[in-house]
């Protein structure tokens, strides 16, 4: 009989440990802060107008929507210097970031913005996006 309870109890205690460990590590990887990443390309002599739009707009509408700013950069190559824009945004999650994304993109502002620079014709050429979480080591945590 203690062979058999053995047998039986052994590897079902592994498995709840399993499982139990399984959500914890489920949960807490989608509560964890994320930086997001973006690389934005301008159509071909826009690039001072997109900056003119996130410098007197789009930062303000993110900051209302909960997005949290880490930089803006311009790149350095003499491929990208003439039109890509590179900027970093920090999340509580995932999800917050989705539903942040959401808010700003039904934003009635940012709608009346985006025409209004767009009116002679379209500035952003491409958008990448990367979602990412700061490794053990990084300072960003």
């Amino acid at each position: 009989m203690d062979k058999i309870l053995k047998a039986i109890v052994i590897p079902l205690l592994s498995l709840i440990v399993g499982v139990g460990a399984g959500i914890f590590f489920t949960s807490s990887a989608q509560s964890e802060k994320v930086f997001e990443l973006r690389t934005y390309k301008a159509t071909p002599g826009n690039l001072d107008n997109l900056h003119a739009r996130f410098r007197n707009h789009t930062t303000r509408i993110f900051r209302k929507h909960g997005m949290e700013i880490v930089g803006y950069w311009s790149p350095t190559s003499e491929e990208e210097r003439e039109d890509t824009l590179v900027y970093m945004l920090e999340h509580a999650d995932l999800e917050t970031a989705t539903a942040s994304w959401q808010a700003f993109i039904a934003d009635p502002e940012w709608a009346e913005v985006a025409a209004a620079s767009n009116a002679n014709g379209q500035i952003l050429g491409g958008i990448e996006a990367k979602y990412m979480v700061a490794t053990d080591y990084s300072p960003m945590q």
